[in-house]
């Protein structure tokens, strides 16, 4: 596995509580958005996936077979909506016993200390099209650090069990901003991290 009272108002009345002698009214806070859906990731038609060059010659391909999730979606005012995205970290894939043992080791994920990788979105905007700018904070391996990219809305429509929807994202990112600084010099510093997910509005 980029991107959210009035100032004069505000300011008008902090100067007239002053003169009063009176303590300024607390600023008024937006009410959470009752027009956003919820949809629930569905993992089975949902992919994780993550690429990083090995030996400076080719890329390498792993994926995260158990992920989970919610998205809280509203296309006319998108500034409401929010993902959460949960993934397991012992369910890494790449095809090699060995290798996936490998990564599960504290030399990379930590799974048994780590169980789970996530993402949680900070602000969600309109950027073109079906495409919106996303920023939140990614955590593995106990690190949180911020990440920003571009999601699409790939489609809508209706499953067996109700209304679906579904969206795509790419972020890349420095693996040894996670601690995982295994071989420097053998495999890319940048990982590039791919989820594609189905979620379904209960």
């Amino acid at each position: 596995m980029r991107r959210f009272v009035p100032v004069a108002g505000l300011s008008a009345l902090v100067a007239l509580a002053a003169l009063s002698g009176a303590a300024p009214a607390p600023a008024p806070t937006a009410a959470p958005s009752q027009s956003a859906d919820t949809y629930t990731i569905d993992p089975v038609h949902s992919t994780v996936l993550f690429r990083c060059k090995h030996l400076n010659t080719s890329y390498s391909y792993g994926r995260f077979d158990e992920v989970s999730g919610t998205i809280d979606f509203d296309d006319a005012n998108p500034a409401s909506s929010s993902l959460t995205v949960t993934v397991s970290t012992k369910s890494v894939s790449t095809a090699n016993a060995k290798r996936d043992g490998h990564l599960r080791s504290a030399d990379f994920f930590s799974a048994s200390e780590f169980p789970t990788a996530t993402f949680k979105s900070k602000s969600f905007a309109k950027a073109d099209g079906n495409n919106f700018d996303v920023t939140g904070d990614l955590t593995i391996k106990g690190v949180t650090r911020p990440v920003s990219f571009k999601l699409e809305k790939t489609g809508a429509g209706k499953g067996p069990g109700g209304p679906i929807i579904g969206f795509e994202g790419t972020v890349a990112i420095q693996r040894a901003d996670f601690g995982i600084n295994y071989m420097p010099d053998g495999l890319g510093a940048e990982v590039r991290l791919t989820f594609s997910f189905e979620a379904g509005k209960k």
